[in-house]
Formats: structure tokens, C-alpha cells, sequence
């Protein structure tokens, strides 16, 4: 092997380019290639890091080759056990069950800065983690350990070789300055730099518009408390503060010690070979620690008796570490900046909080992100919270020596081990843990189509049949308390009887609110649930048409949980799976009975719910499969007497909720087949039921079982945008809403009769447009005839138009009784809150502001005046 050696920035771009290409072979071998790479280096390193430590000693004049020598080993050992066995090399995850594959890649290029202070250890450690992930390197050396880490580097290069890695897999500068180092950072082809080293070189790799992974500053504080182990706390800061001279980044600058231990800890310092400086040896120290506002670099790394020397104090050869008792934490105070020698701050708090505080200054003042260390007994889980929670740290250690805790595996083996510390944003880091294999990694994530988990949810009991009331409520025989929510009609019309001569019958207690009125609002609301939570009822009885079974379902839900708030209630949702707004399970305070007096909303079997505020008018349409009934009862005998237009508006409503469910992009083989026959049904039935509905039982008996029908499916698969713009429509005018989804029915088929519309609802299983398809197929379920899509759906149109004038329903907005003037006055903002409905998000055709308006328009106007206005309305 023949390396040129790059001592110019033209010898540095021949460099890169063959460390390109290099990388490219790399990049294709398997995963069991590349691991006998990392494990023949891995061995290599290792079995030079005496040598390599006694030269990282001999150049820069820094350290102890002893603890180097452990440095190295842990670079080369602990990051081989730590990777072996890791994938990174092609497929890393594969479940097939979620349809997820990711994929780990090379990043490419990796720039090493490595620092004068651990000029081997950190090369084994680089050089490693990017043979691992398929990665060439780069090293820049400090100019003062060129020597040692080109050696490491070399060492790590030949294994690799040797184990089968391409020629240029790592590389190296021979003559670092600082142009050649920009020239490496800046470089177009560079993929990443891991920067180690002094917080210029950090910023100038973050500012070289490549990415970079950098380290920050380290000051990290330790407190030891009166209940922690005051022997291994000491002894622990001064293994730690003596390893390699203090040059490990997360080693301890300042220990803090609560006042009550305060001499005592001071003599198991002095006893374990510290030298505590008295006032005027303090100062004679601090005036050589800090040079102009900067760390002195003659005493980075250097022995106690040496730095104390340097600055005139004769202290004991053995001395293991100069501690300077301090109280200040300010640029005037040396010891509190960080050090990288075995120097060390001492200062006393009269209490953990203060000693915290104390802390925190320390972190502020110069090591934001890095390190903080606790001494504490295990079991004070509070203070060490509390600790936790104070320090913006990337690395909070609890009873462990900072220089061997920090870089992982030793002390704590979920540390990752690493000689790379990121310090988070705190400390102006890209990263705010231990650098390993991850971040030199690109991960692919290969999706595949999946289509959610679906559901089929209704009531658990659904009992029915002409006159099935009171055998059904005789289920309820375990309940003590029921509260019925009902209209005054009904309760004044004796319908509720039906339900309250059982339950005495039965010895249970019950209370009767009737106060309810169509649309019902927060206070009515508000005025039963007061009377609930006195009366305190274990179920829950609704009565009548959609309004008290709403009033009920809020009811409950208030009942069962106080806490609930409206506005959290009615937030929008995509997926009711993945709702902001968590619901309460409900249920353990009561359950709910749900019993239909009309043919139409299907709310007995729902999770539904519509509320208004009294105050601003705004309706709170709600939704949540935790206001499902737990019962309903499907009691023909009660919808007998229904008005003519109630069962005309109702039935209407009940078709267009089974229409909606059928070609929902959340329709299921669950909910198709019963929309299909409840479509059927009301079609065949409710004609007989309009014009002869309190005589023909067989006929109501139909409907009624069709709306119930209708309302498990939509319950289901939910609506479309013919509920959203009957909401708005009957919002804005009081068109009662049956009525408005019969006034725009017609038009959504059309609107939605598209192989290309403009925009298609998202959602997994909804593959392509398929809503002609499925309008043709319930023409052809009703035997409408025609040959083509196109004809089977003006059939079933012309069958729904039919349908609405037999049951004498307006042709327009306009024959329904609203003004052109207030119409258009109001159409922009109708149109905007239609496109925002809850419904709008399960029809299958997305649709545009600006196209609902177009639909308003045209449900408004007779068709003659259709276009005439449209173009008119233009103009304007």
C-alpha cells in the first residue's frame, strides 16, 4: 500500500476523490463483509493502543499513558461489543405485517476532526463507527498530534485492508492547517463532519454548509449530598478528575457539598491524596488557569505539582488534584470555568436547592448540554428528579465518576458507549446524546400500501318488533335508578308510560326530564344533568326523535365525566382513531337506553350527537364511538302516528344516510350489504308509509327497521358532503333536515359520478373513484335497468326524484321557502363551513370550496335559471 502523503490542499482533492470511489465499492458490500472489517480492525487497534497511547504522550506532551491506553481500549473493545451484531447494511426492519421496510445506507464521506487532547482514542472510535456503516473517513489531526492520530488512523486502515475493505476506505491530511481543514469541511463531496474538538473548530463545521455532528463545552458540576456514599463520591471525583490529566470533556470542574458534610468531605479529600489551596495558593493558580478570558492551553492535561508549580505553589508530587474552595460562578472566578486538568472547584450550598441552583449556574455558565453529575442515596428518587429536571444536560449521571460514567458502557451499560458527546442545542450540537452507529447512517423507510384496522360497532343489544317496549325494558331487572330524557309532546302524550309502568313494575326508581327541544342546547343541557347528578341513575333512558337522544348521549357523557369540555368534544378529525380529543370511557357510572319515536336520524344506534350553544348558535356536531347506546329498542308500535311531512323529511334522511354510507370512502363488506337493503326498503315502503303510515303496520314496521338499518351503517362508514351541506343549509335557514338532504341529494349523486374528479379523498382501502360504480350498483339492486354506468346512475337520480315528488317535497331551495337575497347573501360562508363538516371528510369525491358553492347554487335555482345566475354571479 502506497499512500501520497497530503501536504497541500491539490494533494488533498486527489485524496478525496480516491476516498470517493473507495466509498462507492464499499457502499455494495453485504453486511457480513463489512462486520470482519470491524471486527479486524477493531483487533488491530486494540492491539496498538499501548504504542499508540506512549506516542499520543510523547507528541503532545498532554495526559497519562496509562489512562490513554484505556482510552484506546474502550475506542476499539466497547465499540466493537457495543456494534457487532447491529445491522447496517441494507434491510434493518422489516415488519411485514404494517408493510414498513427501512433500509440503512451509507452517508458517504465522513470528515474526522479529532482533538489534541484524545488524538487516538478518538481516531479508533471514527475510523470504527464508519467502517461499520459503510462510510470512508477523513481525519483532520490537530496539528499538535498529527503523528499519533495518523498512526491510529493507518493502523485502522491496513486492517481493513487486509480484511478485504477497498484501498482509500480512510484517509488523512499528513500537514493539518487551517486552510486544508476548511478546504475538507467546505468540500462538495464531504457527507458528514463529526467534529471533536474546541468549540472554533465545532462552529466552523456547523457553519461549512455540510452537514455536522460537533461537541460542546463541558463544566460539569457534581453535587454530593449529606445521604450519599461520601467515601465513593470522592473517591469517584478524583478517579474521575485524575484520568488522562482531566482531559475527558464530561470529567467534574466543580464539586458542590452541602454545608452538614461540607468538612467532612473535605477530609476524605485530603485524605485520598487531594491538595485543598489555601486563599493565596487559590489565586496564584487561578492567575495561570485562565489567559485572557481563555483556558491556558501549557496546563491542559498537565499533573497537579506541575500546573501548581507553573504557578509558583510548592505542592506534594502526589498531589492527585489542586482544589480551590470558590463561592462565586462569574468570568472573575477560574475555577468555575471548565479546566481539562486535574484542577477543581469546591463550593458549598446550604441546602439541595441551593446546591442545584449552584449547578445550574455552572452548566450555564460554560457547559450547557454536556454534563452534570448527582451523588445521592438510590432511593431519594425526588431529589434526583428534581436534579433531572433542572439541568439541561445531554448526560445526567447519578453516583458515577463523570469521565468514565459519560462516555458510556462502564457505569451504566444502556449508555451507549461513545467518545463523541453531543450537547443538544443547549450547546449549539446538532445532537444531545452519544454519537454511535445511528447518526452515520441514512435510513430508508419503505412503505407499503396498508389499509387501516376497520370497524363494525353498534349497540351490543338491539331488540325489535311491533310492541317489543316493555319486554325489552325488562331487561334492565339489575338497575336500581333510571333517568328518562324525553320531549313534553311525548311525555305529555303518555309515551313514556310505555317505558315507566315497567319500571315500577320492576321496583326501580326513575326520574322523567322532558324539557327537550328540537336542536338542544348546552343549557338544556346543563338543566338535566343537574337533576342527574342529585338523582344519580344507574341507566340512562332516551326517548323520542335525534334531539333527546342527543340531549341524552351529552348528558351521559357530562354525567360520567365532569371534566369534559365542549370545545375538545367537537374538534375535527381525519381518522376518529387518531382524534386530538381523548373520550372518556363511559359506562361506569351508568349505561344508556336508546328508543326512536320517529323513522329517520338512526341515532339509536350511533355515535353521534348534535349540541348548540345558546349563546353564540354554534352547533357542536360530535362524535365518538363511546356515545354508542348500549341498548336500543326498535318499537314500531311508537312511530305509528308519525305526521305525513315528519315521515316524508325522516324517510328521506334515512335514504340519504344509507345512500352516503354506500359509496363512503370508509365503506366496508359490513356496512355495503345493509345500506343496499335499507336503500331497498325505503324505496319500496315509504311511499305506502307517506300516504297510509298509521294503518299499513308491515309498511312503517319497514321503515322504521330501514332508518335504524341506515343508521348502523353510517354509524359506521359515516356520511358524505350532502350532510355537511344539509348541516350548513338547515343551520342558516331552519330547513328542517331531512328536507335539506332531500334538496340536495340529487345533485351530490351527480357531483360525485366521476371516473376524474378533480381531487379523491385519501384514505388507504379507497384505492380509485368508484362512486358511479357503486350508484350503478344500487340501481341494479333495485332493478332500475340501464346498460352503462352513466345510465344506471340518471336512473336511480330519476328513481330518488320520483320518490321526493310523491312524498311532496320541494324541488328547490328556493320552493322551500328561502329568499335569493339571504341566500346569496349568505352562500360564501354556507359553502366554507359545508367544505369544514365532519362529513366532508368520508365522501368520496374531495371537494373545493368553490364546487359546493356551484351545488348550492344549482339546488337553489329551477334549472332554467341555473346558468343564467351562475354567470351573473361571476360578473360580480
Amino acid at each position: 500500500m502506497s499512500i501520497e502523503k497530503v501536504n497541500s490542499v491539490e494533494k488533498l482533492e486527489k485524496l478525496i476523490q480516491k476516498v470517493k470511489e473507495s466509498q462507492k465499492i464499499y457502499a455494495t458490500f453485504s453486511q457480513e463483509k463489512v462486520d470482519e472489517i470491524f471486527r479486524r480492525a477493531s483487533i488491530s487497534a486494540n492491539s496498538y493502543r499501548i504504542w499508540l497511547a506512549k506516542e499520543a504522550v510523547k507528541e503532545t506532551g498532554m495526559g497519562i499513558t496509562e489512562d490513554k491506553v484505556i482510552k484506546n481500549h474502550f475506542a476499539a473493545e466497547y465499540i466493537y461489543n457495543k456494534y457487532k451484531d447491529e445491522k447496517t447494511c441494507g434491510v434493518i426492519v422489516d415488519d411485514k405485517t404494517y408493510g414498513i421496510k427501512k433500509v440503512a445506507e451509507p452517508l458517504g464521506i465522513i470528515a474526522g476532526i479529532v482533538p489534541t487532547t484524545n488524538p487516538t482514542s478518538t481516531a479508533i472510535f471514527k475510523a470504527l463507527l464508519a467502517l461499520k456503516t459503510r462510510n470512508a473517513i477523513i481525519f483532520s489531526p490537530h496539528p499538535r498530534a498529527k503523528k499519533s492520530t495518523i498512526a491510529a488512523a493507518r493502523i485502522i486502515l491496513e486492517a481493513a485492508i487486509a480484511a478485504g475493505a477497498p484501498e482509500f476506505i480512510v484517509g488523512w491530511i499528513d500537514e493539518p492547517s487551517i486552510e486544508m481543514s476548511q478546504y475538507l469541511m467546505h468540500h462538495k463531496d464531504i457527507n458528514l463532519i463529526l467534529a471533536t474538538g474546541g468549540p472554533g473548530m465545532v462552529k466552523a463545521a456547523y457553519s461549512s454548509g455540510n452537514p455536522a455532528i460537533g461537541v460542546g463545552a463541558g463544566n460539569t458540576p457534581a453535587i454530593i449530598d449529606e445521604t450519599c456514599h461520601l467515601k465513593m463520591a470522592v473517591n469517584s471525583v478524583l478517579m474521575s478528575k485524575t484520568f488522562d490529566n482531566g482531559m475527558i470533556c464530561a470529567s467534574e470542574q466543580s464539586v458542590i457539598v452541602l454545608d452538614e458534610i461540607y468538612d467532612e468531605v473535605k477530609k476524605e479529600f485530603l485524605n485520598r491524596g487531594a491538595y485543598i489551596l489555601s486563599k493565596d495558593e487559590k489565586d496564584k493558580v487561578g492567575n495561570i488557569l485562565i489567559k485572557d478570558g481563555r483556558l491556558n492551553p501549557d496546563i491542559v492535561g498537565q499533573p497537579a505539582f506541575k500546573i501548581a508549580a507553573m504557578a509558583g505553589v510548592k505542592v506534594p508530587e502526589t498531589a492527585k488534584v489542586l482544589i480551590g474552595e470558590a463561592s462565586k460562578i462569574e468570568e472573575s472566578e477560574p475555577f468555575a470555568h471548565e479546566k481539562l486538568s486535574p484542577t477543581l472547584a469546591m463550593y458549598k450550598a446550604q441546602d439541595f436547592r441551593e446546591a442545584v441552583d449552584k449547578a445550574v449556574s455552572l452548566v450555564e455558565f460554560g457547559g450547557m448540554g454536556h454534563t452534570s453529575v448527582l451523588y445521592t442515596d438510590q432511593l431519594n428518587k425526588d431529589r434526583i428528579d428534581y436534579f433531572g429536571s433542572k439541568l439541561k444536560t445531554g448526560r445526567v449521571l447519578i453516583n458515577m465518576p463523570s469521565s468514565q460514567g459519560a462516555i458510556g458502557d462502564i457505569y451504566n451499560f444502556k449508555l451507549e458507549p461513545s467518545l463523541t458527546l453531543g450537547c443538544g442545542s443547549w450547546g449549539g450540537n446538532s445532537v444531545s446524546e452519544n454519537v454511535g452507529v445511528k447518526h452515520l447512517l441514512n435510513t430508508k423507510t419503505i412503505a407499503e400500501r396498508r389499509e387501516n384496522m376497520l370497524w363494525f360497532k353498534v349497540p351490543p343489544k338491539i331488540y325489535f318488533k311491533y310492541g317489543c317496549l316493555p319486554q325489552a325494558i325488562e331487561e334492565l331487572n339489575d338497575k336500581k335508578r333510571a333517568f328518562i330524557v324525553t320531549d313534553k309532546f311525548l311525555y305529555e302524550s303518555g309515551y313514556t308510560d310505555k317505558i315507566t309502568n315497567v319500571l315500577e313494575s320492576m321496583n326501580i326508581d326513575f326520574e322523567v326530564f322532558f324539557e327537550v327541544k328540537p336542536d338542544p342546547t348546552i343549557d338544556t343541557i346543563e338543566r338535566g344533568l343537574s337533576i342527574m347528578n342529585v338523582f344519580k341513575p344507574d341507566v340512562i333512558i332516551a326517548m323520542g326523535g335525534g334531539s333527546p337522544m342527543d340531549a341524552a348521549k351529552i348528558m351521559w357523557l357530562m354525567y360520567e365525566d365532569p371534566t369534559v369540555k365542549f370545545e375538545g368534544l367537537a374538534l375535527r378529525f381525519m381518522d376518529i382513531r387518531k382524534r386530538v380529543y381523548k373520550f372518556p370511557h363511559l359506562g361506569k357510572k351508568a349505561s344508556m337506553v336508546a328508543i326512536p319515536t320517529t323513522s329517520g336520524t338512526g341515532s339509536e344506534v350511533t355515535p353521534f350527537a348534535v349540541v348548540t350553544d345558546d349563546k353564540t348558535g354554534v352547533k357542536y356536531p360530535i362524535a365518538d364511538y363511546e356515545l354508542t347506546p348500549n341498548m336500543a329498542i326498535i318499537d314500531t308500535e311508537l312511530v305509528m302516528s308519525m305526521p305525513k311531512k315528519l315521515t316524508a323529511y325522516s324517510g328521506i334522511d334515512a335514504l340519504v344516510h344509507a345512500l352516503e354510507a354506500y359509496v363512503s370512502v370508509f365503506a366496508t363488506d359490513y356496512t355495503n350489504g345493509i345500506s343496499l337493503e335499507a336503500i331497498r326498503i325505503l324505496f319500496k315502503y315509504l311511499r305506502r308509509v307517506y300516504n297510509d303510515g298509521q294503518t299499513d303496520i308491515k309498511a312503517r314496521e319497514k321503515v322504521h327497521y330501514a332508518s335504524t338499518m341506515a343508521g348502523m351503517a353510517f354509524a359506521n362508514a359515516f356520511l358524505g358532503v350532502c350532510h355537511s351541506m344539509a348541516h350548513k343549509l338547515g343551520s342558516a335557514f331552519h330547513v328542517p333536515h331531512g328536507l335539506a338532504n332531500a334538496l340536495l341529494i340529487t345533485e351530490v349523486i351527480k357531483y360525485n359520478s366521476t371516473d376524474a374528479p378533480l381531487k379523491q379523498t385519501a384514505f388507504p382501502q379507497y384505492k380509485y373513484p368508484l362512486a358511479k360504480e357503486r350508484y350503478a350498483k344500487v340501481a341494479d339492486y333495485l332493478g332500475l335497468g340501464g346498460n352503462t354506468l352513466d345510465e344506471k346512475v340518471q336512473k336511480l337520480i330519476d328513481e330518488i326524484e320520483k320518490l321526493k315528488k310523491d312524498l311532496d317535497i320541494p324541488e328547490s331551495i328556493k320552493d322551500a321557502g328561502v329568499s335569493e337575497e339571504e341566500f346569496y347573501t349568505k352562500l360564501d360562508e354556507m359553502s366554507e363551513h359545508a367544505f369544514d363538516d365532519q362529513c366532508t371528510n368520508a365522501n368520496p369525491r374531495y371537494p373545493l370550496i368553490s364546487e359546493i358553492k356551484s351545488m348550492y347554487i344549482t339546488c337553489f335555482e329551477s334549472n332554467k335559471e341555473v346558468k343564467k345566475n351562475k354567470k351573473n354571479l361571476n360578473k360580480k
